[in-house]
């Protein structure tokens, strides 16, 4: 299918109190690239084009025009079954994402059965000038290596990146919320010994005593571990 048939199909899921919605959200996007499409149905349409095999020359045509194309391109990226094809699209794609929306729900179902692969990708995005690319790295840690492929060196990692970009810093700041929560004894000396910078270290303990996963008597040792500004 063509670019413009494929921008055809996206007007046609118009829902403009949900565009005027959207532009509040995400400031970093003028508000002219929105068209305001739902997820769900741009994950339908994704889904769709992708089984179709009709998306080649959309994923060519770099950069979108609107803010719901890199969507689908996103949630398309997201569908695809071979991890080596699923990369090459993805290492296209990157340096065009320009919003924290499209960076966070670009989750290829692929990575999870490729983790080694993966991480050599991610040990390169890291170190990107590019504030998305970062970001997109540090979530791919926190949801493939938190859990069962867990290394401390990852953490290492994370606290390693110092920027000016909210994006990245709300990032490592979700990064050591969600850590905490699931590796809390290893995780507490990145806050007790301050290996963050002061904004993100407040910001990642305010997340972590908002969640359900952490517990009453580390929610009030964390709080004390803030530091007053």
């Amino acid at each position: 299918m063509t670019v413009e048939g494929i921008r055809e199909k996206l007007f046609e899921l118009q829902d403009t109190k949900y565009r005027d919605f959207q532009q509040g959200l995400i400031p970093s996007v003028e508000q002219k690239e929105f068209i305001g499409i739902r997820t769900p149905a741009l994950r339908k349409l994704a889904k769709e084009l992708y089984k179709a095999g009709e998306l080649e020359e959309f994923f060519s045509d770099l950069p979108h025009r609107y803010f719901d194309e890199n969507q689908l391109h996103a949630f398309a990226i997201s569908e695809i079954k071979d991890f080596d094809e699923c990369m090459k699209a993805l290492e296209a794609f990157l340096p065009y994402v320009d919003n924290w929306a499209t960076c966070d729900q670009m989750s290829p179902k692929v990575f999870k059965k490729h983790r080694k692969e993966l991480f050599s990708h991610i040990q390169k995005w890291i170190g990107s000038d590019h504030t998305y690319t970062v970001r997109f790295a540090i979530g791919m840690l926190m949801q493939h290596f938190l859990d069962e492929d867990f290394d401390i060196s990852y953490p290492e990692m994370v606290a390693q990146v110092r920027s000016d970009e909210y994006y990245i810093n709300m990032m490592i700041a979700w990064y050591f919320a969600t850590a905490l929560a699931k590796q809390y004894d290893s995780i507490l000396p990145f806050i007790e010994e301050k290996r963050l910078s002061v904004w993100t270290h407040n910001k990642a303990i305010q997340k972590s005593v908002e969640s359900y996963r952490i517990t009453d008597e580390q929610k009030t040792y964390l709080r004390r571990l803030k530091i007053k500004i």
